[in-house]
C-alpha cells in the first residue's frame, strides 16, 4: 500500500546483509516492451540466481491489484477481448501466479511474501508528513492521493488476492504496518527463521582436498 513503509523496511531489515549476494528490484509503471509480453515476463527476468537474495519492491502482484482496481490499465496490455472479458480472468491470473511460485519452490527458490497492512488513518498522516517535511516531499506523489479514493476497492482486491495466492509453500504474511519498528521486527524474524531452516553451511573439504591444502601450506612456509 502507498506509504506503508516498503522502502524503509527493505533498508532496515536487510542492512546487515552482504550486498554482493543481495539485489533489490523496484517495479514501476511497465514499459512498452514489458507491456508487449505476458504479465509475468518482466519480473521473471529479475529472479535471483542460486545462493542470492532477490527483493521485489512491488511485483507481479501489481497485475491483480492496481490493474484490477484501475481497469483502464488493462487496455494497455493489448490482450484479446475474449481473454479480458472472461468471467474467470482474475482467477486465471491467480492460478498463473500460484503455478509460477510452485515451480520456483520445487526448484529451490524460497519465496517470502509480505503485505504491509496500513490503516487509512495512518496513511493520511504519513502523506501529510511527506507534504510538510521538505526532506520527505520528494516521496509524495499525486497518484498516491488519487489512488486513496479507491481505498475500498483496493481492500477488496487485496483480500481476494491474498486468499487466492497464499499456499502452504508460499504463504502471505500480513504485517501490521502502522508501527514501523514492530513491522521491521516481524519481517526480520520471519526471514531469520526461513534462513535457519535452510541449514546453510560453508563447503567442507574432503580428505583428499585437505591433504592437497596441507601440501600447499607446506610449500608456502618453506
Amino acid at each position: 500500500m502507498d506509504a506503508a513503509g516498503k522502502d524503509s523496511a527493505i533498508q532496515h531489515v536487510m542492512s546487515g546483509v552482504n550486498p554482493q549476494g543481495c539485489q533489490v528490484f523496484s517495479f514501476k509503471h511497465p514499459s512498452n516492451a514489458e507491456l508487449a509480453h505476458d504479465f509475468l515476463w518482466r519480473t521473471t527476468q529479475c529472479l535471483p540466481q542460486r545462493g542470492h537474495i532477490g527483493i521485489f519492491n512491488r511485483s507481479y502482484y501489481e497485475e491483480v491489484l492496481i490493474v484490477r482496481v484501475n481497469s483502464e490499465a488493462l487496455l494497455s496490455e493489448a490482450l484479446p477481448t475474449k481473454i479480458t472479458q472472461a468471467a474467470d480472468f482474475w482467477p486465471q491470473r491467480y492460478h498463473s501466479i500460484r503455478e509460477l511460485e510452485s515451480h520456483l519452490h520445487r526448484n529451490g527458490t524460497r519465496i517470502l511474501k509480505f503485505f504491509l497492512h496500513l490503516s487509512k488513518k495512518e496513511q493520511r498522516l504519513r502523506l501529510l508528513e511527506r507534504i510538510d517535511d521538505p526532506e520527505k516531499s520528494w516521496k509524495f506523489s499525486k497518484e498516491d492521493f488519487v489512488q486513496r479514493d479507491s481505498w475500498k476497492k483496493y481492500q477488496e482486491a487485496y483480500e481476494d488476492c491474498l486468499s487466492a495466492t497464499s499456499t502452504e509453500d508460499t504463504p502471505w504474511y500480513a504485517v501490521p504496518a502502522d508501527d514501523k519498528r514492530n513491522a521491521h521486527l516481524i519481517i526480520s524474524e520471519i526471514i531469520l527463521n526461513e534462513l535457519r531452516s535452510l541449514h546453510m553451511t560453508y563447503p567442507k573439504l574432503d580428505h583428499q582436498q585437505r591433504r592437497e591444502l596441507m601440501a600447499i601450506r607446506k610449500k608456502l612456509t618453506q
